[in-house]
């Protein structure tokens, strides 16, 4: 147990190395789905080894040494008693972030849905009167789309038919549950940060590419892109089409390529990478299991 049970924090750090590298070479699709699982299972997996390493604290209750000494047994101490301390200290950390992260995510979709209010069920596209540039895909049921009339008037009408089809490739796809989930592994692991970030940058390449192939035009793409940071710029930061001064050039650039390939021996490695922290909290898991029964017989 004493090398199984860190395991998962370790690799942790190797795939929060190997995203941003697998989030260039890889098509994104493919590479955000790999990398989110990944990083699911690596922080559950983290998770559960921080429980292993709290359960050792069993060894120091005033009970079983008694017994133990009664009986004239020896108890193992498979970590030190700190280490145990800190666990539990971590996982109380881990479940105020945790709870912290969905609190977040159900008020930011409520004050979406909210926005959506007084139009008809069946409506997909809702244009708000703002003199800000804003586009958002709103996850459903039912799916919808809001943008501002800001937004619409600054892009020409094929840039718009872009806009669109980024937006409902969001909710076609439904790249919030791979957001959310990898905010979710985040707030148990934030060693995986720069997992989240990758695949943050990946559904909206994602969104790209989908409406490059929807409009047939990845150079109206990229100007639609282009546009929308212009727009952007002349007001706050804007949420039309997931634009950020850090990402918007390199999907620009990659969108006057050719689409990334689908390299699934990477994907399949990625995935292996992501099922060992499972392994090793697993095997530490029946180390722990032994030594409870030790304990206790």
């Amino acid at each position: 147990m004493t090398l199984d049970v860190y395991t998962p924090l370790v690799l942790s750090l190797l795939l929060a190395a190997i995203s941003p590298v697998v989030g260039r070479r890889v098509a994104p699709a493919l590479a955000a789905r790999v990398l989110t699982a990944a990083a699911v299972v690596t922080a559950a997996a983290g998770v559960w080894s921080l429980v292993l390493l709290a359960a050792t604290l069993v060894n120091d209750a005033p009970p079983v040494v008694a017994e133990a000494r009664e009986n004239g047994r020896h108890l193992a101490e498979p970590v030190p008693e700190g280490i145990g301390i800190l666990a539990c200290l971590a996982l109380a950390l881990v479940a105020h972030r945790l709870w912290r992260t969905v609190h977040t995510a159900l008020g930011t979709r409520r004050a979406l849905r909210r926005m959506c209010e007084g139009h008809p069920p069946g409506t997909e596209l809702i244009v708000a009167a703002s003199p800000v540039p804003r586009a958002f895909a709103i996850p459903g049921p039912p799916g919808r789309i809001l943008v501002t009339s800001a937004m619409l008037g600054a892009l020409e009408p094929v840039e718009r038919r872009v806009l669109l089809a980024h937006e409902r490739a969001h909710l076609a796809h439904r790249h919030s549950l791979l957001v959310t989930a990898a905010n979710l592994a985040v707030a148990a692991n934030p060693l995986l940060g720069p997992v989240r970030a990758t695949v943050a940058f990946l559904v909206e390449r994602w969104a790209d590419e989908r409406a490059a192939a929807t409009v047939g035009d990845r150079t109206a793409t990229a100007r639609a892109l282009a546009r929308a940071a212009l727009t952007a710029g002349q007001a706050r930061p804007s949420c039309a089409l997931g634009f950020t001064d850090r990402a918007v050039t390199r999907r620009v650039a990659a969108l006057q390529c050719a689409p990334p390939p689908h390299l699934r021996s990477v994907a399949a490695a990625v995935l292996a990478l992501g099922a060992l922290p499972a392994l090793g909290a697993a095997d530490a898991t029946d180390d722990l299991l032994h030594l409870l029964a030790n304990v206790l017989m």
